[in-house]
Parts: C-alpha cells; sequence; structure tokens
C-alpha cells in the first residue's frame, strides 16, 4: 500500500504574462537577426566570398520567422502562478520547461529591469531557490505587478521557518 500523497496533476499554471510581453520579445529578436545580418555583411565587405550572400538570404529568411512566429509562439505558451506552496512556470516556445520552486527553497527573490524592458513597462521576477537546475525566471510581467509579486513572495517565505536549503 503507497502512503505517499498523491501530487496534484500537472496543468497550466493560471496567469499569462503582460499583453506588452510579445512585443519586447519581438525587438529582442529583431535586435538578435539584425546583429547577425550585419555580422555577415561585414564579414562579406571585409573577408569577401560570395557565399556570405547565401547565408546572408538564409538568415534574413529564417530570422524573419523566427521575428513573427516566437513572440506569439512563446506569448500562448507562457504561464506563471505563485501561491503559499510554490512558483509555478510554464515557458519556452520550442522546448517547453515546467518549473516548481516549493516556497520552503526560495532563496532569494529579485526583479529585474532591462533599459529594453523598461521600455515597454515589463520586469522579470527571478526567483533563485537550492535546486541545481537554476533559478525559475517569469520574464513579461507589468513591471508594478513583477513588484507586487516580489513583495507578496517575500511575505510569504519570511513566514515560512527553515534555512530554504
Amino acid at each position: 500500500m503507497d502512503l505517499t500523497p498523491s501530487a496534484p496533476p500537472l496543468r497550466p499554471p493560471a496567469h499569462r504574462v503582460d499583453h506588452r510581453a510579445p512585443h519586447w520579445w519581438t525587438v529582442r529578436a529583431l535586435l538578435e537577426v539584425g546583429g547577425l545580418l550585419l555580422a555577415q555583411v561585414l564579414a562579406l565587405v571585409f573577408i569577401g566570398g560570395d557565399w556570405w550572400v547565401g547565408t546572408m538570404v538564409a538568415t534574413a529568411v529564417l530570422g524573419a520567422g523566427y521575428v513573427v512566429v516566437m513572440p506569439r509562439w512563446r506569448y500562448r505558451v507562457h504561464r506563471w502562478e505563485a501561491d503559499e506552496h510554490a512558483v509555478y512556470t510554464l515557458s519556452g516556445w520550442l522546448r517547453l520547461e515546467w518549473r516548481i520552486a516549493p516556497i520552503s527553497r526560495i532563496q532569494t527573490i529579485d526583479t529585474a529591469l532591462s533599459p529594453l524592458q523598461r521600455l515597454f513597462g515589463l520586469a522579470t521576477v527571478t526567483v533563485t531557490t537550492a535546486s541545481s537546475a537554476g533559478p525559475v525566471r517569469i520574464e513579461g510581467l507589468d513591471a508594478d505587478a513583477a513588484a507586487a509579486l516580489a513583495r507578496r513572495l517575500t511575505e510569504i517565505t519570511q513566514s515560512h521557518p527553515g534555512d530554504a536549503t
């Protein structure tokens, strides 16, 4: 007879990221693809070789697909939730990652705003745990909502005794 409690079924976390997140991801993708194209143009100018033209065309075609598809697909997938027991995230677009960080394992809670995120009014909350898998990140939150989440998680973790190890 198994006496271990059954785990709740794995389900997508309840909350979507902010509706501005796809715009932020689109601009980031444009900068990434643009940087790669710029590097290829410089290589063509300084190194030469007609084959660089083919790589630039491939980069432009694949990059355009990435810029159009990734932000929208990612927005459909990305979810988060936090309660008195754990922080839950679902992220990714090609490779999906489910993460659950028990409140008792949380060591630090950080809020970060890159210059591009600030332009869109967004922030990232990073929950660091004692896990070797790395921190749990919730990207694309409204900046005020991210600050409120960090405050709430801090209050919850302070009410749990222990050293989070």
